[in-house]
């Protein structure tokens, strides 16, 4: 029982937490979820603070101090355009051919964009963007309507849309929640990761 301060991304509050949160709410009814909805660097901060107990987001690729990250989900990473863009004329993609184009990423201070500008720096490539946005949803849109390439979660392929057979590209990000390791735990906080649990990969 009680209150259960957590913090989402907004992409795995759409795509991932759902069930979690449908089953979760039936077993405990009298928990009261207050949730929030932030970037994951920001929700990073917030845990750091004691402003919220646990956030489930995109994992950060080098850890941060005092956080505990545990993996939920892993999510892979396509190379998208919409159906009728210039490059799904190509029959073999290199990672170069895409800087021909526009391109639309996430904000260099995500970690989803920090992985991705490593991808581009380890094959010696200079990526330019030439839009960016930290909501996925918004990429999607634009990439739908044929203004850019982008790369994004496999999940997220809808009709109108079309993963390129980029070669040498392995690309995946972890989703999953953090707490702060010199927190205690609430009794609801612990079960609901436990939930959380129930729903991994």
């Amino acid at each position: 029982s009680g209150r259960l301060p957590i913090a989402a991304s907004h992409h795995i509050g759409l795509h991932r937490l759902p069930p979690v949160l449908k089953n979760f709410s039936r077993q405990y009814p009298d928990v009261s979820m207050d949730i929030s909805f932030l970037d994951s660097e920001q929700a990073y901060k917030q845990v750091l603070h004691g402003e919220i107990e646990l956030a489930v987001v995109t994992l950060s690729l080098h850890g941060v101090e005092r956080v505990r990250q545990q993996v939920i989900w892993t999510d892979v990473l396509r190379v998208m355009t919409s159906v009728d863009h210039p490059l799904t004329k190509y029959r073999k993609l290199q990672l170069s051919d895409l800087l021909q184009y526009p391109a639309i990423l996430p904000g260099e201070n995500t970690f989803t964009r920090q992985l991705i500008d490593g991808l581009f720096h380890d094959n010696r490539l200079q990526l330019q963007v030439e839009m960016s946005t930290n909501y996925l949803e918004t990429i999607r849109m634009i990439v739908s309507i044929g203004m850019a390439w982008s790369i994004l979660p496999e999940s997220m392929l809808t009709r109108g849309l079309k993963v390129l057979p980029v070669r040498n590209i392995n690309l995946s990000r972890k989703l999953g929640y953090i707490y702060h390791l010199e927190h205690t735990q609430s009794n609801a906080c612990r079960a609901f990761t436990r939930e959380l649990e129930q729903y991994g990969n």
